[in-house]
């Protein structure tokens, strides 16, 4: 599809419209028809600025659906299933709460990127650029932006156990690359050396606790601090005060129902607004469509609150926009408009049952108390979240990929910058503040954590979502120089790591996040210079 560029722009409508590889699979908009049939060739510029204010604006809607929707679910569930944080979310850093909801709530729109990505051959190299690009990016950038902010004690046990499992999850990468396929085992191998990780979490928690006496000792140097439930809940930015939960009476009171709906379904505290900065309002404007969508399609369970944050009227509403949102955005709406018999559309349906179900919960409940199968909307919540964030990653990838046809850039440079740099903005801002907060070793613990979960996950279920009964083998080609580069640079920052940081006996501080930002702009030069050609390799 990359010939498009080079032909007469009469021809590029045709050209997109006739040539299969132009066809973008899944996705709601068609944007390389877009781009070169509905807008005429000298408003270019204009399709490329509007594509881009939509690709920042894919990156607000999976920042907040994972923040405010994906992880406040899933602590409700692992709440409900007795489980420990740590346990539940399956993305540890560190026995004691060094990474819980953080690191899971960054990593999931990277894994559903990469899961989109693997689905075709052609946008591949996105994936593998991704996963590559933001370990490069979050083991450089971020774990130096923290040192450079706090200077700390590094946890020295989780760090090194952390380290060794990611290198080795990335020589396996190097591997299936250089062989250029991935097997069935192999893809299994992925997802079973994750869950040795999380067993050897585990272990190494309940060692550690027994040695110090079930953690009654204060922390020492060789593991990360554990802030405070209030705390954790601040940093990671999952707390309902955003929707002026602050400012309600202490003593409940009976309110209508039509008020209670109006209250759930205001994304803006009015009383937060005016005293916040005019940046955080200008953000908050452009967050506020998108969070009411959630509200209205996304129930949340709060165990932290008494009532479980139950909006009776909202919450009968969910029974119906939730199950709808789906089947809707499953295949991107393909399974929806589906008809029955040839009669009888699959949304329809969908609609006429929960509409029933959401009378019956409406006619059994009150608004003062949740009933007892309240913990159900949590795991509706969890799959609608996840079925928006995995949405938003299909049109992430699609608009992506016409990005590279448009500038002649391939999909691994444009996974490790743009699609990278997207995902990774939630570690970013999540470590650096909590490294503000005083809890600098946290911080450096789910820079490894989130991105072991990445890499594992990310390339392993993605394979393996791709293999059918008659195909046990996916393909993973280098398409160039690049992704070479990119593996041994990561490679290489982890071996630095590993070798720098006992070496300075585990106290890092603003020497250490120095090397680590000007070996990020290196790389960042290198790549670049070979995707433009100026650097290659002779025939």
């Amino acid at each position: 599809c990359w010939e498009v560029r080079k032909r007469n722009s009469s021809e590029w409508c045709r050209f997109v419209r006739s040539n299969p590889d132009c066809r973008l699979d899944g996705g709601f908009l068609d944007y390389l028809e877009g781009v070169f049939c509905v807008f005429p060739p000298r408003l270019l510029p204009l399709a490329v600025t509007l594509y881009a204010l939509w690709l920042l604006y894919l990156f607000i809607i999976l920042g907040v659906t994972a923040a405010k929707f994906f992880c406040p679910n899933l602590s409700a569930i692992s709440t409900n299933l007795k489980l420990s944080h740590n346990v539940a979310v399956c993305s540890l850093t560190s026995p004691l709460h060094g990474v819980t909801f953080l690191a899971f709530g960054n990593g999931a729109p990277d894994v559903f990127s990469a899961v989109v990505a693997f689905s075709d051959p052609r946008t591949a190299g996105l994936a593998i650029g991704a996963v590559f690009g933001a370990g490069v990016f979050v083991t450089t950038v971020v774990a130096g932006g923290i040192a450079l902010v706090k200077p700390f004690t590094a946890a020295s046990r989780p760090f090194l156990r952390d380290v060794i499992f990611y290198m080795v999850a990335v020589f396996l990468t190097f591997l299936v690359l250089y062989f250029g396929r991935i097997t069935l085992g192999e893809a299994l191998g992925y997802l079973g050396l994750y869950v040795f990780y999380v067993f050897t979490v585990v272990l190494c928690t309940w060692i550690h606790r027994r040695q110090r006496g079930d953690g009654l000792a204060p922390p020492g140097p060789w593991e990360p601090e554990m802030p405070t439930e209030a705390e954790e809940r601040e940093s990671s930015g999952t707390n309902s005060g955003d929707y002026g939960e602050e400012y309600r009476p202490l003593l409940p009171s009976r309110e209508p129902s039509l008020r209670i709906l109006a209250a759930a379904l205001s994304p803006l505290d009015y009383r937060k607004w005016r005293r916040k900065p005019w940046y955080w309002r200008l953000f908050k404007v452009f967050k506020v469509p998108v969070e009411l969508l959630l509200l209205l399609t996304v129930p949340v369970v709060d165990p932290d609150k008494d009532d479980l944050n139950w909006k009776r009227p909202l919450n009968c509403l969910h029974v119906l926009t939730s199950p709808l949102l789906c089947i809707l955005t499953l295949k991107s709406g393909t399974y929806g408009l589906y008809q029955i018999q040839g009669v009888f559309p699959v949304w329809a349906l969908v609609t006429l049952v929960g509409s029933v179900l959401a009378i019956i919960v409406f006619i059994t409940t009150s608004n003062e108390e949740p009933p007892k199968y309240h913990c159900v909307f949590a795991f509706l919540g969890f799959l609608a979240s996840a079925m928006w964030i995995n949405a938003a990653a299909t049109e992430l990838v699609n608009i992506l990929r016409t990005l590279g046809v448009i500038f002649q850039l391939s999909n691994t440079v444009l996974g490790l910058t743009l699609l990278a740099w997207g995902n990774s903005i939630g570690d970013t801002f999540s470590d650096l503040t909590m490294a503000r907060q005083g809890y600098p070793r946290m911080a450096f613990s789910a820079c490894f954590g989130g991105i072991i979960f990445n890499i594992l996950v990310g390339v392993g279920l993605g394979c393996l979502l791709q293999m059918t009964s008659s195909q046990l083998v996916v393909k993973l080609e280098p398409d160039s120089l690049l992704v070479w580069i990119l593996a041994g640079a990561l490679g290489l920052s982890l071996v630095f790591s590993f070798v720098s940081v006992p070496a300075q006996c585990f106290q890092l501080g603003k020497a250490y996040g120095v090397c680590l930002l000007l070996y990020y702009l290196a790389f960042l030069c290198l790549a670049l210079l070979t995707e433009f050609r100026v650097i290659r390799l002779s025939a």
